[in-house]
């Protein structure tokens, strides 16, 4: 059942690419060019066979001496397809494929179509469905870039066939669907009725019945108000269509009605016989299942025998003969009934058409009771077969279109780099550029953090060194008061009572006297080193507080004695006057020190630790040396810590030096003026 609306609908797309294949015409740019006379002479109606293959090969050659261009290209499409009227469908791929290559080595777009539209015709008039899908698909991508909607159209409209032949009927109607907008666009009424005319034979072939009649009903009424060839033919199939989606749903009357309205056409049995026995054999089985057997077998005998001299329509005749099978079987003819439906088994087996030979097993199953069960086995096992291939078939055509636009889309990345490439040196100097500024500014930002940094840390350190001075400044005025107290309390009262009592003794002989005045010059011996006592506390509060920086360090090298395993020893000389030393040397000397404890005691893992402050010239000397691991100063990049230190020493417009060596310990050098005009860095 379901061959019959595809050969109708392969019948109409034969006489249509017949037809849209004569009215190639060549431009009137070339009339006079000599390539183009011979085209014309090709397209003489009193020209034989063989003298119009001698004309276009010539025409061939004579292209060959072109230069090449649009114009020759197109020429050339033109001489493929006369290769393709005349039957020789091997040059024609030849000469479309020789197309494609020069098209491509030119960027012609159009004619890159064209090219591939030619060979999606080869490979399906060649049964290569999958390829000629493949190229199909192809030249879509380009008609769709250039705007050309007649093409476009016709490709959509040649892919349905392709998805019908393969029974991908979602497909294809999606595909058909497509075509429409397209072909409105465009004077191909034709082409517009194939489309109206596919959408319905897809719709029946889904049971959606409802659409399937409206758009046989659309092409019906398109081409009954069109003016084109075969007019009649075209309006006989579509009544056919009609009347065969109302026979699938049951509603026989409606069914006869349009195919006796086709049958009126009394040039039919003549103009094309295929479609007058599919219409005289759809009235009779119409009949037959409304128990009209007034003329029966009749109408079927007639159109089996118009088949059986066509030889032509294999898939109709099976169906005729399960007809008659249908027929018999319901007069309780059981004999005739099993001929004709043995006969269409198999003919369907000879013909390897897989849905013939399903309906042929489904009638001999019905009628042969015996055998029934073998034949149920042969059809479930056909049936799912042939469901797996018409599943293949859509996941081909989805594969294929896949990769298609797989193969696309690596193209134009492949073009677009291409096209990048002139941009590429500009571009990677601008970027080289572009890097060098980014990372200056970093390294720039980098130095500006660790400024930032240092300032903070200065600027703690100094506060610390303020709030310690205050702290001295403080015990410094409670010593004053303090030996204010003592002098005005103890040393004054006591000078105060000892000169009274000189005063009274000094005329006074007796020994007594003499003895009282020897006690009391004693006392005043004793207040002479009371004062001398204080003189020298107050010269160490003095010292103390001019050493204020010496306590800082001092405090720093007792934290880390407490703290850590190596031991410290510390020199640092008393003649160093810090009071003319600058501050920022005083911070960025401390600032060393410590940096220097903390590598000594994360890496150096040193047993002995050596301080030393010493002044050299008007120079202060910070030596640090260690017993610990070591380095190898060559080869060894500076960390952050060195890097640091090195700053430090810069900014104090001093000398820095490290020796190390594996094993061997390290010792620092920093060498700093002691009197300097600098200011702390912000």
């Amino acid at each position: 059942m379901k061959k019959l609306s595809l050969i109708i609908f392969v019948c109409i797309a034969c006489a249509c690419l017949g037809c849209s294949k004569s009215k190639k015409t060549v431009s009137a740019e070339a009339v006079r060019d000599s390539v183009s006379i011979y085209i014309n002479l090709f397209k003489g109606g009193n020209s034989s066979q063989n003298q119009k293959i001698k004309y276009n090969q010539r025409a061939y050659e004579l292209l060959q001496t072109r230069k090449i261009d649009s114009s020759s290209l197109s020429l050339l499409n033109t001489i493929a397809d006369n290769f393709d009227l005349l039957g020789r469908h091997k040059q024609f791929r030849k000469l479309s494929q020789e197309l494609l290559e020069r098209s491509v080595a030119e960027k012609d777009t159009v004619n890159i179509s064209k090219a591939y539209k030619n060979l999606g015709k080869y490979h399906i008039d060649s049964n290569q469905n999958d390829s000629s899908f493949y190229y199909y698909l192809k030249a879509e991508k380009f008609n769709r870039y250039i705007g050309d909607s007649l093409s476009l159209g016709e490709i959509y409209l040649d892919m349905a066939f392709i998805q019908l032949y393969e029974s991908d009927f979602n497909g294809s109607e999606t595909s058909a669907s497509k075509a429409l907008p397209y072909l409105n666009k465009s004077s191909n009424k034709k082409k517009i009725y194939e489309a109206y005319n596919l959408i319905g034979i897809n719709s029946n072939q889904l049971k959606n019945f409802d659409k399937a009649l409206e758009y046989h009903t659309k092409a019906l009424n398109y081409i009954e108000n069109t003016s084109v060839i075969d007019k009649n033919f075209l309006m006989a199939s579509s009544l056919n269509n009609i009347g065969y989606v109302y026979q699938t749903i049951g509603e026989q009357q409606k069914a006869i009605e349009n195919f006796n309205i086709a049958l009126k056409d009394i040039s039919l049995q003549k103009g094309n016989p295929t479609v007058y026995a599919m219409l005289i054999d759809n009235l009779a089985y119409s009949k037959f299942k409304i128990n009209d057997f007034s003329q029966l077998p009749g109408l079927f005998y007639k159109s089996l025998k118009l088949r059986d001299s066509l030889k032509q329509d294999n898939s109709g005749i099976i169906l005729n003969k399960i007809h008659l099978s249908e027929l018999f079987a319901a007069k309780k003819d059981t004999i005739i009934a099993q001929k004709y439906a043995r006969e269409a088994l198999d003919f369907s087996r000879k013909t390897r058409v897989s849905s013939d030979i399903l309906a042929s097993l489904q009638q001999l199953s019905s009628i042969e009771h015996k055998n029934a069960i073998a034949y149920s086995k042969e059809y479930i096992k056909i049936s799912d077969s042939l469901q797996q291939a018409e599943r293949k078939a859509k996941d081909k055509f989805a594969r294929i279109a896949f990769e298609t636009d797989e193969i696309i889309s690596q193209k134009d990345k492949l073009a677009e780099q291409n096209r990048s490439i002139s941009y590429f040196f500009v571009g990677t100097l601008f970027i080289g550029i572009l890097l060098f500024v980014i990372r200056s500014q970093r390294a720039k930002n980098r130095e500006l953090l660790l400024r930032e940094a240092q300032q903070k840390a200065n600027e703690d350190i100094y506060n610390l060194m303020i709030s310690q001075q205050a702290n001295i400044e403080e015990s410094r005025v409670k010593e004053k008061k303090r030996i204010a107290q003592e002098l005005h309390d103890g040393v004054l009262g006591r000078l105060f009572g000892a000169r009274l009592n000189l005063d009274s003794l000094n005329r006074a002989t007796d020994e007594q006297s003499v003895e009282s005045r020897f006690n009391y010059l004693a006392e005043l011996k004793n207040i002479e080193q009371d004062i001398r006592e204080i003189s020298h506390d107050l010269n160490r509060e003095k010292y103390v507080v001019i050493n204020n920086f010496v306590a800082i360090v001092n405090n720093l090298l007792e934290e880390q004695h407490n703290s850590h395993d190596a031991q410290v020893f510390n020199v640092i000389e008393n003649d160093i006057n810090w009071e003319k030393v600058n501050n920022t040397v005083k911070i960025n000397l401390y600032r060393i020190l410590q940096e220097s404890l903390q590598n000594v005691n994360k890496y150096a893992k040193a047993q002995n630790v050596k301080v030393e402050i010493s002044k050299e010239n008007d120079n202060i000397v910070l030596k640090i040396s260690d017993d610990g691991a070591g380095f190898q100063t060559q080869t060894r990049k500076k960390g952050i810590g060195l890097q640091n230190m090195q700053s430090r020493v810069d900014e104090c417009k001093g000398s820095f030096t490290i020796a190390s060596k594996p094993g061997s310990g390290t010792k620092i050098v920093v060498t700093v003026p002691m009197i300097s005009d600098m200011t702390i860095v912000t």
